[in-house]
């Protein structure tokens, strides 16, 4: 069900395509002067035949062609290799075809801005699990209507996240790595964690207006994925180490 939000106000006005599949959901929005827009649903594999119908049914179901909006927003990264090069090809084919600029969006920082959404936290430490063993992290701090990142995002290992977490000893910890590694993450228990989002979506329209108003825009060509790793598959005896630590998390 896609989601009218009335009272959202954009400086300066603009008309904003966004989507994210940087996860194993697909979060896409429509954000105008005046109001948004936002559909939250399944992603991963589906993403890559889902995506582009997905967006034309979003600006066809508010009287809009993709001609008539300024720019294309997308979930450049970090996170799933399959799901960045699907954002990327397709920001870059609309944008290419409609002559717009793109907006490449942190998907760390929906995280945060989701976190802020069902918290009122003004600082968020982001722990996305990337496999492997590996914690996809970012630091974010809200302050004067914007955000800024305190650490940008990073691929770490667990012993480098924990020592990240001690340097912001206030900050809540949000994202996926907190069911993903449970107690080896070892926070303290005063520390506020969220490890669901309410609504990606929702968090991607704000953004995408956040850095539209900041006069964040780039060409086409500059669509480009934040992969922060190399390697995409684990070996056999990565996975069967992996699995292991996993289960030892839980017993």
């Amino acid at each position: 069900m896609i989601a009218r939000s009335p009272g959202f106000r954009l400086s300066p006005m603009g008309t904003l395509l966004a989507f994210d599949t940087s996860t194993d959901a697909m979060g896409i929005a429509l954000v105008a002067p005046g109001w948004q827009a936002a559909h939250d649903r399944a992603g991963g594999a589906q993403a890559s035949a889902t995506l582009v119908p997905e967006l034309m049914a979003l600006l066809a179901a508010h009287g809009l062609a993709l001609a008539g909006v300024d720019a294309i927003a997308f979930g450049c990264g970090p996170g799933a290799f399959t799901g960045l090069r699907t954002a990327c090809s397709v920001a870059q084919g609309l944008a290419f075809g409609a002559s717009k600029p793109v907006i490449p969006v942190d998907s760390l920082l929906l995280v945060a801005d989701d976190a802020r959404a069902q918290t009122g936290a003004t600082e968020v430490c982001v722990a996305m699990d990337a496999r492997m063993d590996e914690i996809y992290a970012g630091g974010y701090r809200w302050a004067d209507g914007r955000w800024t990142a305190t650490d940008a995002p990073a691929l770490l290992r667990l012993d480098a996240f924990q020592a990240l977490q001690r340097a912001r000893p206030g900050a809540v910890v949000a994202g996926s790595a907190l069911d993903a590694f449970g107690e080896r993450l070892a926070l303290s228990a005063s520390v506020q964690r969220v490890p669901q989002p309410r609504s990606r979506a929702e968090a991607l329209a704000r953004v995408a207006a956040q850095l539209w108003s900041q006069g964040v825009r780039v060409d086409a060509a500059h669509a480009l994925p934040v992969y922060l790793r190399d390697k995409v598959a684990q070996t056999t005896v990565e996975r069967a180490h992996d699995k292991a630590m996993k289960a030892k998390a839980v017993a």
